[in-house]
Order: C-alpha cells, then sequence, then structure tokens
C-alpha cells in the first residue's frame, strides 16, 4: 500500500495552515497527500438543533475534505490528493491514521501573542499513542516562514529553507530520530543542527574552585562524544550541511532557543507505557509548547 503524508483536517485555521504544510511536504517527498476528517458524532439534542439550518453536522462534516481537497489542488497542481472520512474518537482514529502513514500533520493554536504552541488533547494522545512521526502545525504558518528572507528582508518562499534543528541525547541517539532529521535537512537542502545539552557539573552549584576547569572538560567530552555520534551519519548524508550545538544547560532550553530560525525542529519520544499511561518526555513536551516553528515528534525504541 502506498505510503502518504495524512493531515487531521477540521474547519480551524491551525488545520488550514496544517493542510498546507502537509502539502507541501508531500510534494517534497513525492508522495500523496490524504485528507482525513474524523466526524465525532454530537449528542442527539445537539444534533437535532437548528444551529446549521437545513444542514445537518454530518452533512457539513462531509463537504470538509473535499473543499479542503479542491483548495489544495488549486494552489498544488500536479499533487496526488486523497480524501478520507472516518467516524468515531478523533484521538483514536488520528493515532491510527499516523500508524498507515509516512507521518501525520496536526495542527496547533497559538499561544496568544508569545510565541509557541497551545497543544490540546487530542493531539498529545496521538503523539502519545503512535509509532509514527507526527508533526504539529501552528495557526497562521506561511511557506514562507521556513524560508531565509531575500536580500532585502523581505520573507520569501523562494529561497533557502531555515535550518532543520534535532534535539539529540547522545546517551540515547536513536537511529530513527537521526535517520529523520537528516532526511528532512536533505529534502530541503538546509543545513541540520544538532543540539545536544547536558547538565552543569554537581559542584557548580557551590561554585568551588576548580568548577571552570571541571566545565571545560566536561564540555570538550560532551563535544567529542556528539561528533562521533553523528560521525557516521555525516557519512550516510554527505552533503548535509551539520552544526554541532552542545550546551551546557536545561536541554529543553537550549533546544527551543535553537529552534527560533528553524524551518522544523525534531524531537524524539521514546516508546513506554508508565503505570499512567503512554509517555511523552519533559524536554519534547518542552519543545511542543514553546517552538514556533513545526515541530516533528519521532517514536522510537
Amino acid at each position: 500500500m502506498t505510503r502518504t503524508v495524512t493531515v487531521g483536517l477540521d474547519d480551524s485555521p491551525e488545520s488550514r495552515a496544517a493542510a498546507e504544510w502537509a502539502a507541501r511536504e508531500a510534494r517534497l517527498r513525492a508522495l500523496p497527500l490524504k485528507m482525513l476528517h474524523v466526524f465525532d458524532p454530537v449528542p442527539v439534542p445537539v444534533a437535532q438543533a437548528a444551529l446549521l439550518g437545513a444542514e445537518t453536522g454530518q452533512d457539513w462534516s462531509e463537504r470538509i475534505p473535499a473543499e479542503a481537497a479542491e483548495g489544495i489542488g488549486l494552489r498544488h497542481p500536479g499533487l496526488e490528493v486523497i480524501t478520507d472520512r472516518v467516524t468515531g474518537d478523533p484521538a483514536e482514529a488520528l493515532a491510527e491514521a499516523a500508524d498507515a502513514a509516512e507521518l501525520l500533520v496536526l495542527g496547533s493554536r497559538g499561544v496568544g501573542g508569545i510565541g509557541g504552541l497551545l497543544v490540546g488533547s487530542v493531539s498529545l494522545s496521538v503523539i502519545a499513542h503512535t509509532a509514527h512521526p507526527v508533526v504539529l502545525v501552528r495557526a497562521g504558518e506561511q511557506a514562507a516562514d521556513e524560508h531565509r528572507t531575500d536580500p532585502a528582508g523581505v520573507p520569501s518562499a523562494a529561497t533557502p529553507f531555515r535550518p532543520v534543528v534535532l534535539g539529540l541525547d547522545t546517551g540515547d541517539p536513536a537511529e530513527a530520530l537521526l535517520d529523520f532529521a537528516f532526511d528532512a535537512a536533505a529534502l530541503r537542502d538546509a543545513p541540520l543542527r544538532v543540539v545536544h545539552g547536558w547538565s552543569e557539573p554537581p559542584t557548580s552549584f557551590y561554585r568551588f574552585y576548580g568548577d571552570e576547569e571541571l566545565r571545560g572538560s566536561l564540555a570538550r567530552r560532551q563535544a567529542t562524544t556528539l561528533t562521533e555520534v553523528l560521525r557516521p551519519w555525516r557519512q550516510k548524508y554527505p552533503n548535509v550541511p551539520v552544526i554541532e550545538a552542545g550546551r551546557c544547560g536545561s536541554p529543553a532550553q537550549a533546544l527551543v532557543n535553537a529552534s527560533r530560525d528553524a524551518s522544523l525542529a525534531v524531537v524524539g519520544r521514546r516508546i513506554r507505557i508508565s503505570p499512567l499511561g503512554a509517555h511523552i518526555g519533559h524536554v519534547t513536551h518542552a519543545v511542543l509548547h514553546h517552538v514556533v516553528a513545526p515541530v516533528a515528534v519521532v517514536a522510537h525504541d
């Protein structure tokens, strides 16, 4: 069965931005775009209310993928677009769709006037329960946002892509995560900025004599480890420029700061189930809420 880039649709601005991003990604990957709307039946008394005039909620939901696909087809001629509509719980249906796709794209709302994403419960549930990559796109995301400004300082989709940023734990350098990030950079002909953060020495809180020497030694070891982890991937993707960015301090904060000019931020999620349910991880959670660029979450063992 042909893999697709699948986007979850509703009638929200964030969903429309996600659909546009997914269409661009499908063209980069030379894959069909699947536009999926999940119809969650409302209680009967609400469904019978005359809120939609002669049109029922089901009629309205049937129009969403068709109308969205028509618009995408006009803006992206030549792209194969598939529409689908299912009935059920949105989180469960989207997680199932993710497992059948190359990647799933969902929309997330911006946090007022503050940069970042407001990640809903459906998106978090989908991310936590699928083994395939999920990309979150904020409302208002434009093609030009992923590219550098032109020489006049004007946003333009005709200029080179901004860097792809990868958050990497060198103690757990997951192959799936690295492969996704390097491939995303190669598709965009963009540099890959690999960010690794580590904690300060235990004595730094007390500022003991020799802390600076210890910090320097630790930084050199961390940099060497990062270089060694990336060596085979540089060989596999020789045309991808790699920027190694090691930082002492919070890994989450280092990644958020490094992603301010990113075209795409890539983070991992270890596949594991805790007694309280599926786990996303605090670094990934922070990135989902505070990085303005589209964020790809890649599950790995």
